[in-house]
């Protein structure tokens, strides 16, 4: 296997170029086997082997750097900088992660995970470079979808300006994670289109390059006028308008091309954007005919493409999704937003029922929180679905053009808390400290399904901004017994007891039951159980009557402990002298790895068995202390 060859950085560089095809069809082969076990990013890798190759072909690494916008497409880079027998435990916990990494590896530059970020990282490293007088390559590559985020086209600004080289490799495979939409999607169509000004090119170089004396002469004069010539061929030229060097498109499968094109580009001392054609999901057929599903799936069968594990029930989303759908038939003001994501979602049912009523920005989450901001001030009812980790790239955007103005718009803001395998970029555990602190702002966080159906039908009777936080994965029915009407800003008092009340925020109500079913069983406890709903409004009601006959309040979240509900909380009853103790569970101030979500919970100490266990010591640390002020 010409696989095997590949060791360490450069190995592919001594390789025979009859080889190289093989090495293709290997690598292909090797994710489709290994992401069918583990799960991972398939359909995106596929479409960049022979890319990626090239890259590795012309360029040192590490001295070279390669940002890969996003990063989710990285698989064959780690294996040509000598990661293949990490694979076994890709997205695991402890195992290698499924995005660059540059604590994993010297040749991973610079780390990354969400869209749009790659060429102002890029500029970085080449104002670092210059500076430090180093002679280096930086090239970062960055897809079609992410060309979409306004980010891209700040850095591009920058980069118009450059006077050494900088190389972007446009990945242009017409998707991201669904379909692209919108006018630069359109405007790539029109390049990949304009296939005369490419073969014109081409040929007419090479016949007049073999003209005795005068052929060098005729080419120069038509550089010269390649601008006009451009301007009749490519509609636009937004690039070289820009001062950006345009050379494309070029073929994404064609190993041997692009290294020629590579290394021309090295020599070129401004930026230049290489427009690459790739095909997504390349080389498996069921990826290649539906490339969203496999844009990032659980382990599959080979043979026929389908999950190894047949669907659970229903997840979060899938509830949302019909929530969406009952609430349209009454509320005709009501429309849905996503950011490039309708299937991650779960709004593409709404979107085929209702597509006047169905907006997808693509990947710019800062404009679409500002256009449903408009939406609102216009009369509308706009539910921005967006998950955790992405809705923070608007943070600016939700405070000053929504929650200022107290504009109604709501938030789904689906994957709240940990969500396991894309690790670090991708764990919600921040949205309800980012959330908390904004003026007007309303956050409420369901127990269960039933519970997050119930607060979508209240959030759209507000008169400002809400954010619904729920979990990834299958919806829960527990606790379904306890359901207290929707009242706004009041928590739902599930079983009352005395000595120890447990708040408990959405989905670590279930955690928090399982506690206090333990402790009333092993040490005879009856604790008090608090399902906590709104996070915001804080319910002073319930903490300045619970006050009176506990001695011990427990909070619990999936979420930061900086900034968190139990922060808040404690700070309330701080701020009242209560004398409690306040025992805060919550994720540490840290950044989460990627792992398994049971595995991670269990490692950052908000399981059951951790809770109870930390609960006890806490009990028998304080048993002949006393009690003290909260927040001491």
């Amino acid at each position: 296997m010409v696989l095997e060859k590949i060791k360490g950085p450069g190995d592919i560089k001594k390789l025979d170029k009859s080889e190289y095809s093989l090495l293709a069809q290997e690598i292909r082969t090797f994710l489709i086997d290994k992401i069918s076990r583990t799960g991972g990013h398939l359909a995106s890798n596929l479409g960049v082997v022979e890319l990626t190759m090239a890259l590795h072909l012309v360029f040192d690494l590490p001295q070279d750097q390669i940002v890969w916008d996003v990063g989710h497409q990285s698989y064959t880079h780690k294996l040509l900088t000598g990661r293949k027998e990490d694979f076994d435990e890709l997205r695991t916990y402890g195992g290698m992660s499924g995005f660059p990494k540059r604590k994993e590896s010297s040749c991973d530059a610079f780390d990354t995970g969400h869209s749009s970020t790659s060429i102002s990282a890029g500029i970085g490293l080449v104002e670092a470079r210059d500076l430090l007088g180093r002679h280096n390559s930086v090239i970062s590559v960055i897809g079609d979808g992410a060309l979409t985020g306004g980010m891209a086209y700040e850095a591009l600004n920058n980069a118009s300006q450059l006077k050494s080289n900088y190389i972007i490799i446009l990945n242009d495979n017409n998707m991201s994670i669904s379909p692209n939409i919108g006018g630069i999607s359109r405007h790539l169509n029109s390049i990949r289109s304009a296939v005369p000004y490419n073969k014109l090119k081409n040929s007419m170089a090479g016949a007049l390059s073999k003209v005795p004396k005068v052929g060098d002469g005729i080419i120069r004069h038509i550089v010269k006028t390649k601008s006009l010539i451009k301007q009749i061929f490519l509609p636009g030229m937004f690039f070289e308008n820009m001062g950006i060097t345009y050379w494309g498109p070029v073929d994404g499968h064609d190993i041997e091309g692009l290294v020629r094109v590579l290394k021309e580009a090295k020599e070129i001392h401004r930026a230049v954007v290489i427009h690459v054609l790739t095909q997504k999901g390349r080389g498996y057929g069921p990826a290649e005919e539906n490339p969203s599903r496999f844009h990032g799936v659980e382990p599959f069968d080979v043979r026929t493409g389908l999950p190894r594990k047949e669907k659970q029930g229903e997840t979060y989303t899938d509830v949302f999704s019909q929530v969406m759908m009952e609430l349209a038939q009454t509320h005709p003001e009501l429309v849905a937003v996503t950011a490039a994501m309708p299937d991650g979602t779960g709004l593409t049912p709404f979107g085929k029922a209702y597509p006047r009523r169905f907006f997808d920005v693509g990947i710019a989450e800062q404009h679409g929180v500002t256009f449903a901001a408009g939406m609102a001030a216009g009369g509308l009812r706009p539910v921005v679905a967006v998950y955790s980790s992405f809705l923070q790239r608007a943070y600016d955007q939700i405070l000053h053009d929504v929650c200022i103005q107290n504009l109604p718009v709501i938030f789904a803001v689906d994957r709240a808390g940990l969500v396991g395998s894309d690790g670090e970029t991708h764990q919600g555990i921040f949205d309800l400290s980012y959330l908390s602190e904004i003026p007007n702002m309303t956050i409420i966080a369901p127990k269960n399904k039933y519970e997050l159906k119930e607060a979508f039908r209240h959030a759209i009777t507000l008169n400002g901004p809400a954010a619904i936080r729920y979990p990834r994965g299958l919806a829960s029915e527990g606790l379904a017994e306890y359901h207290a009407p929707f009242i706004y800003g009041k928590s739902e008092l599930i079983h009352s007891g005395s000595e120890i009340a447990f708040l408990a925020v959405g989905s670590m109500a279930e955690t928090a039951w399982q506690v206090k079913e333990r402790l009333r069983t092993e040490r005879g406890i009856d604790a008090t159980l608090v399902n906590v709903r709104f996070v915001k409004p804080l319910d002073t009601v319930i903490l300045d009557a619970l006050v009176r006959n506990h001695s011990l309040f427990v909070t619990l979240e999936e979420n930061v402990l900086s900034g968190g509900f139990g922060e808040h909380a404690g700070s309330y009853l701080h701020s009242r002298k209560a004398a409690v103790n306040v025992l805060n569970v919550a994720i540490p101030d840290m950044y989460i790895e990627h792992g398994n979500v049971e595995i991670l919970k269990r490692e950052v100490g908000i399981d059951p068995d951790s809770v109870y266990e930390r609960v006890c010591r806490f009990l028998d640390g304080n048993s002949q202390t006393g009690t003290k002020e909260a927040g001491q």
